[in-house]
């Protein structure tokens, strides 16, 4: 406060004296708190300082906050004060203009700033609701639950893969119904075979009648087993993706190989093999483990319905190896073949016993392509029956010379 007494005591004093009204004037319009120029007796200060003033240094009211300062050697006191705003009339009340302006301006940039937020986080707050409700719904059993569609990007993918696995495990649970209701069906037959025969072994003493009993009782435990194992293998490959050792394998050969294993089957039926369609030496890549039962299963199921002649015959099309497997049966209608493949179907041309089969080696076949990245498919033979197509593509490794 000294330096701006002695700048104010300065300004004055480049003035002539008669000037210095108009120049405080001035002056105090400048400053926050009031300027003014008394006389040195118009004053009542306290002894200590009065002395102050009087020996040129600053005096200050009993309230301290007006400064008394004597303009040099004339009897004239400068009056600085009151300096505190609530002893001074003229300092400003409130915030500053210009501090207003501020605060404002800043102010609508924050309500901006807020607003775009809020424009960005609620649709990623809607999506994370909506994805915890619907896990929420998923972990108290309503597998029909599925997330919306959502407009983040962020979260898009996860609601996909939710909802493809909320997909599988509906899928997995009708499957694991649908095979306890069907196993349940197809083991009634067998069962109650068995325990007739049993009460009829009871009363037959004829040796040869029961020799029969025993064959079909034998029969009926043959059926069971193979009901079992039929079901077990399905219900592996429904429920397990397993990691495929893909071999490269020359598969004209391999083909040939997996006939001869179901030719005994065949009886009197004229069974042929045809690769001439295939590149020489073509190798294709396959799993040893599972590919063998969807083609023996084809075999199978072509043995039961042809009438004199099977064909199983090879070609590459679109970079993909097909395996078509051809019977001069009575063929599948149309609007069957696709029906064909799902678990324990039978069509009515086949629900007669002596045909056997519990409907799962061509949904064995379909799982077992699926694996491989294909697909089994039925369509009409030119044999004149039924035509079983597997197809998958071609690795990239394999080669061909």
């Amino acid at each position: 406060m000294r330096g701006t007494v002695l700048l104010i005591e300065d300004e004055l004093f480049r003035r002539p004296r008669s000037e210095w009204p108009k120049t405080i004037a001035a002056l105090d319009r400048k400053f926050a708190y009031k300027l003014d120029i008394v006389d040195r007796w118009t004053l009542n200060l306290p002894p200590i300082q009065a002395e102050r003033l009087d020996s040129g240094e600053l005096a200050i009211d009993a309230q301290g906050d007006i400064i008394y300062h004597r303009l040099k050697q004339t009897p004239q006191i400068l009056v600085v004060g009151p300096i505190s705003p609530e002893r001074n009339p003229e300092y400003p009340r409130g915030i500053p203009l210009d501090l207003r302006i501020s605060l404002l301006t800043w102010s609508l940039i924050g309500v901006c700033l807020a607003i775009v937020v809020w424009l960005w986080v609620h649709p990623v707050w809607r999506d994370l609701e909506a994805m915890r409700q619907t896990a929420r719904a998923l972990g108290e059993g309503l597998f029909a639950a599925r997330a919306p569609s959502m407009r983040s990007s962020a979260f898009r993918p996860l609601a996909e893969t939710l909802n493809g696995m909320a997909e599988r495990i509906q899928q997995l649970i009708a499957t694991q119904k649908e095979l306890s209701s069907a196993i349940s069906h197809e083991l009634r037959t067998p069962i109650a075979r068995l325990r007739f025969a049993l009460e009829m072994l009871a009363e037959t003493p004829d040796p040869n009648e029961r020799e029969r009993l025993w064959r079909t009782m034998e029969a009926d435990l043959d059926e069971l087993d193979g009901l079992i194992d039929s079901s077990l293998t399905y219900a592996r490959f429904e429920r397990e993706q397993p990691d495929l050792d893909l071999t490269a394998v020359e598969i004209a050969p391999w083909l040939e190989e997996q006939v001869e294993a179901s030719r005994v089957l065949a009886r009197k039926l004229e069974l042929q093999v045809d690769n001439t369609a295939l590149p020489p030496l073509l190798r294709v890549e396959l799993d040893r483990r599972s590919m063998p039962y969807a083609i023996t299963n084809l075999l199978r199921n072509a043995i039961k319905y042809a009438r004199t002649r099977i064909r199983v015959s090879t070609e590459v099309r679109d970079g993909r190896i097909q395996v078509h497997v051809d019977d001069d049966g009575i063929g599948i209608p149309a609007d069957e073949r696709e029906r064909v493949f799902s678990a324990f179907t039978r069509l009515d041309r086949s629900r007669d016993r002596a045909t056997g089969g519990y409907g799962l080696g061509l949904a064995i076949a379909r799982l077992v392509l699926e694996q491989h990245g294909g697909n089994a498919s039925a369509a009409a033979s030119p044999l004149g029956g039924a035509r079983f197509t597997l197809s998958w593509p071609l690795s990239q490794n394999v080669t061909e010379s």
